[in-house]
């Protein structure tokens, strides 16, 4: 059990990784905890958190294009290391803004919008070094599942720090907090040690470049199928997050903790689903692990929506956890062990616009929906389209990739001029 749940751990690299981004990320969560909490006490406005999730992930969607061929072309390693900078110098500023000056809710609506252009180029970059980081590649899968299960003890964790901090001392503390968690991974990326980076000639534009990812997820519908299924969860599921703080205030008469423990606990699950995933044995389909996993989601979203008595929401919002991870794990997962090395950047930067991309578009339906129809009756919503969503790619996640890939193969063959413009 022990050796296959950590074995990705035999790569220096990636203990390193792991152990810098594993204090960075608590961090991460009591910032974004602590955002939507502020402009939810200020505005009292579901549509107003719509805004905020678009204002902190649209920017993302327009410039990973951008950051996906940067990735693909430059250093990766220092351009990680550059982003991380970056997002300490924003999570400082956000500090003294809301610490040192008679602040708007506009100023944190524009330092959310420069943390979402430094995640467009921090997202491919660091999904795309996660393969350098391991000197075993049959590791790849176990390390990915191993990152996710970081994220989510985060996200139990940071919430719950942010809710503490947050009653006792307010917002600024906990972007304070942010900011120096980016030393760890900051520390960690200084420690390692790559390979020397051999910068490969470049005779094609930029946009060209990015076309050629297109080109070859259009080839290649076992990738860029999963990334469509992602967009249209990241649109009408996941931004239930913006709903939350509406739950603890309204629906549970509670305050800041509230939101923290609901946040917590969708983490519980959320780590408990990353847990599993890493425990899998090899050969497992996981393209039907992520139908079942996001019917759970979609169920637990519906159990949680309608749902007042606390106690038993925390259950329902760690079953809704557990369905939620998988979203981006699975997905993430089977792309980076499919994906050719010299399209990984591309093609991660689409997985990026497709996630962080219908997040902000979908949190702006969902903020006004919920304006109309109530935070409840959103979530329901929300819910059976999970379940919906589920049901219309079933066909695809019931394909056998191995002969799909055997009719890639047997196109490329056929057309062999189609390579050559990859």
């Amino acid at each position: 059990m022990q050796i296959s749940l950590f074995k990705a751990f035999r790569s220096l690299n990636y203990r390193l990784f792991f152990s810098g981004q594993s204090l960075s990320l608590i961090g991460t969560w009591m910032q974004r905890t602590a955002v939507y909490w502020l402009i939810y006490m200020h505005t009292h406005s579901p549509f107003m958190l719509g805004l905020a999730v678009f204002a902190a992930q649209f920017p993302s969607f327009l410039f990973s294009p951008v950051g996906g061929v940067a990735s693909d072309r430059y250093h990766r390693h220092r351009l990680l290391l550059l982003t991380q900078i970056a997002s300490m110098v924003q999570a400082v500023l956000l500090m003294v803004v809301v610490l040192f000056t008679k602040y708007s809710i506009a100023e944190i609506y524009i330092l959310s919008t420069l943390l979402g252009i430094i995640n467009a180029f921090d997202v491919p970059a660091r999904q795309s070094l996660i393969h350098e980081l391991v000197d075993h590649k049959e590791d790849l899968p176990n390390a990915i599942a191993l990152n996710s299960t970081m994220v989510n003890l985060a996200w139990i964790i940071g919430p719950a720090i942010s809710g503490i901090v947050l009653e006792s001392w307010g917002a600024g503390i906990c972007f304070l907090i942010n900011a120096g968690s980016f030393v760890a991974v900051i520390v960690s990326l200084l420690l390692m040690r790559l390979p020397a980076f051999v910068p490969r000639p470049h005779r094609k534009k930029a946009l060209h470049e990015f076309k050629e990812g297109w080109r070859y997820l259009k080839r290649t519908p076992s990738i860029g199928l999963l990334i469509l299924l992602l967009a249209c969860v990241s649109l009408l599921v996941l931004p239930f997050s913006a709903l939350l703080p509406v739950y603890a205030k309204v629906i549970f008469k509670g305050n800041a903790s509230t939101y923290g423990y609901l946040n917590s606990f969708i983490g519980l699950g959320a780590i408990g689903g990353a847990i599993m995933l890493a425990t899998l044995k090899a050969g497992v389909d996981l393209r039907k692990v992520l139908f079942i996993f996001l019917m759970i989601f979609g169920a637990g979203l519906i159990l949680f929506s309608h749902m007042s008595y606390f106690p038993l929401a925390l259950v329902f919002a760690t079953l809704l956890g557990l369905g939620l991870m998988s979203q981006t794990t699975v997905s993430n997962t089977i792309i980076q062990t499919s994906v050719s090395g010299e399209m990984r950047g591309r093609v991660m930067s689409y997985f990026a616009m497709a996630f962080f991309g219908m997040q902000p578009m979908g949190g702006l339906l969902i903020g006004t929906v919920s304006q109309h129809l109530g935070a409840p009756n959103t979530l329901l919503l929300e819910g059976l389209a999970a379940v919906l969503i589920a049901l219309v790619f079933l066909p695809f996640l019931r394909k056998d990739p191995l002969k799909e890939k055997d009719k890639i193969v047997l196109l490329e063959l056929e057309d062999p001029a189609a390579e050559s413009t990859l």
